[in-house]
């Protein structure tokens, strides 16, 4: 395409566009070691990140190595951005790419530790969380979907997780409204997300 024929409005659309799609799925893997760097639950939403379940489990003990002892709420290792937080004997890790937004990446972190902090009646520990673990499945699950940010706040993934746990089994019509609410939800970050980055692109 020559320059004449690309309208300048046209090209700098194609650009934002083509420099927002990959915000959309921001979140590589997440998950939650105890104290001694064992994995209780993790998920992975990129297929190409750590294929093997061996190759997932070097790279959290590699991420656990870094960070157990360390001060600071991010790292960067292996090219990937991660943010974590602990809590007795709890590690919470959320991975990005390089180029993501680590206030994208902490809002996911912050809402899994509140969500599941409220769900737990603030017993942010091992046992209690191995305990609940179909709810703290839930809770992750509220909160992203293949890697795509639904919701960061605890309150709405609260009522979401609850309202899962009491339509059980999902009729046809809960299941189409769930989904509805799903696609909604999404566009609402997507939107969320497209206005923060075009706010630090004109800083």
């Amino acid at each position: 395409m020559t320059a004449q024929s690309c309208p300048r409005q046209h090209c700098a659309t194609t650009m934002d566009s083509a420099a927002l799609e990959p915000s959309l799925y921001t979140v590589k893997a997440v998950f939650i070691l105890d104290n001694d760097g064992n994995r209780l639950l993790s998920k992975y939403y990129d297929p190409e990140l750590y294929p093997s379940m061996k190759e997932q489990k070097n790279f959290e003990k590699n991420v656990f190595n870094k960070t157990h002892k360390a001060d600071h709420e991010i790292a960067f290792l292996e090219g990937m951005t991660i943010v974590y937080k602990s809590s007795i004997d709890l590690f919470f890790y959320v991975v990005g790419s390089a180029q993501e937004n680590e206030l994208m990446l902490m809002a996911v972190l912050n809402c899994l530790f509140e969500s599941l902090s409220q769900m737990l009646r603030k017993n942010v520990e091992k046992r209690t969380l191995l305990d609940n673990m179909d709810g703290v499945f839930l809770v992750v699950d509220e909160i992203i979907d293949g890697g795509v940010i639904l919701e960061s706040d605890p309150q709405q993934v609260i009522e979401k997780v609850n309202y899962r746990a009491d339509d059980n089994p999902l009729s046809e019509q809960s299941v189409a409204q769930h989904i509805t609410e799903k696609l909604a939800r999404t566009s609402n970050v997507l939107q969320s997300a497209k206005e923060q980055i075009k706010w630090s692109i004109l800083k």
